[in-house]
């Protein structure tokens, strides 16, 4: 018998922020308020990530300028992580730099190799409050990194260089999507 809901279940399925909105470019702020607000977001991004088809989602991906992001992930050995940050902070990204196939929600359709370090170390809170520490490895490590960079601001076109940036932003400009 399940013991626990299944995350996003009581949530709605949100618009998604795309490539070219301020908030995406914009550091988040830190959450001060952990009560059911937090928890109904908490929800409705699990909810909008499970219905695109996603790994991670970070809260300016929906227009919301928090530092919050939900994940279900799996890493290299195909173990499956499964959970939420809140005001997280990347603590320490270590191991080999590697270069990989990257895609995002906000910019649909559209992947570029970029490198990531292949271990994280992500420090936060659960929306209740509670202190975590997420430790990752191989694509979940990538993942963490990533969401990370979303909540500083950053997409994963902002660390690619050279021909693979031109590339991506270029077909980004000529997507159906574009503004």
């Amino acid at each position: 018998m399940r013991q626990r809901s299944i995350p996003g279940a009581r949530g709605r399925v949100r618009p998604l922020t795309l490539l070219g909105d301020p908030v995406l470019h914009t550091p988040c702020e830190d959450v001060t308020g952990f009560g059911p607000q937090l928890a109904g977001l908490v929800e409705d991004m699990f909810a909008t990530m499970y219905a695109a088809r996603g790994v991670g989602l970070a809260a300016n991906q929906i227009g919301q300028g928090l530092r919050v992001f939900v994940y279900d992930c799996p890493d290299d050995e195909d173990v499956r992580h499964l959970g939420h940050l809140v005001n997280p902070r990347l603590v320490e990204a270590d191991g080999l730099v590697l270069r990989g196939p990257e895609g995002c929600l906000s910019l649909p359709g559209l992947e570029a190799g970029t490198e990531r370090y292949d271990e994280a170390l992500v420090e936060g809170f659960t929306v209740t409050g509670e202190p975590v520490r997420v430790r990752g490895t191989g694509w979940f490590a990538r993942c963490l990194q990533h969401e990370c960079d979303h909540l500083d601001g950053l997409v994963y076109p902002d660390r690619v260089t050279g021909v693979r940036r031109r590339r991506v932003l270029r077909r980004a400009a000529r997507a159906s999507w574009a503004r």
